[in-house]
């Protein structure tokens, strides 16, 4: 599977929420998951690892990865998004390294890292001295853990990459085929080739996914107006960006907000 490159703001947020099929993606900062309910597959590079409830995962920066969820079951999960710049002195190892086994299981999560997460979620003020210092007790918990292997190079040539990387730095501008093509330095009809071939999909999808998928770490994550993020996400009209949401997702993003507020999260998972 192929993924798409996907820009995180500078800030840290943690969600409590439904787990369900994402699409493969990577982008510069740490991603940490820790299941409350059900199953999960999550997938990195092009192997799949199984997660159950009380397992715990750190997705190492600019590793491809994706989630299924195969289960009928209910499923959820923590996901937090701390900028890289939260892990302090891991920084180096979290460039260089990956986890053979990004997984943690639930008989070997230290229960500091527990604590950190309940903590983070309880937060109800930012302070993001705090926020760094629970990263890096986690860091520190979970490292140990992992057994580390050198990052593979990415090839700067390699056209998929190329691709996924322009789209990322450029999806929130007024981007055609034409002027990717002509940037990259190839001809339309390769760039049209790797969209269907690969993506399985056009290159208007494949843009309007990728700002959809910032879209709705927005709706989720944050309290910024929707005029807004339809304009920050680089849609040139209103119009256009509510029709292409409702095509995806069968609701307004009103609607998807109340929703995702009301049922996915759980704010009394750790009382007690």
């Amino acid at each position: 599977m192929i993924s798409v490159y996907e820009q995180k703001r500078e800030q840290f947020n943690i969600v409590h929420k439904v787990s369900k099929h994402y699409p493969p993606h990577l982008h510069a900062n740490l991603e940490i998951v820790y299941v409350t309910e059900g199953t999960l597959e999550l997938g990195v590079g092009q192997d799949f690892f199984h997660m159950e409830k009380g397992d715990f995962a750190i997705v190492f920066p600019n590793m491809i990865h994706h989630y299924q969820v195969f289960s009928n079951d209910s499923s959820k999960a923590f996901y937090l998004y701390p900028p890289l710049s939260y892990a302090g002195q891991f920084v180096g190892k979290l460039h260089k390294y990956c986890p053979e086994n990004p997984v943690i299981k639930k008989e070997c999560v230290h229960d500091d890292i527990l604590n950190a997460i309940r903590c983070l979620y309880r937060e109800h003020t930012r302070n993001t001295i705090v926020e760094q210092c629970y990263v890096q007790i986690i860091m520190a918990r979970s490292l140990p853990c992992f057994q580390l292997i050198e990052k593979d190079s990415f090839s700067s040539g390699d056209i998929i990459y190329r691709t996924v990387s322009y789209v990322a730095a450029h999806f929130k501008e007024e981007i055609t085929l034409d002027m990717m093509a002509r940037d990259l330095g190839v001809s339309k009809y390769v760039l049209s080739r790797v969209f269907s071939a690969t993506f399985h999909k056009n290159y208007n999808q494949y843009l309007n996914e990728q700002r959809m998928n910032y879209v709705i770490s927005l709706l989720e994550c944050s309290d910024e107006p929707i005029t807004d993020i339809c304009l920050d996400a680089g849609f040139q009209s209103q119009r256009t960006f509510n029709r292409v949401f409702q095509e995806m997702y069968k609701m307004s993003p009103r609607e998807y907000r109340n929703y995702f507020r009301e049922k996915n999260i759980t704010h009394e998972y750790f009382e007690g």
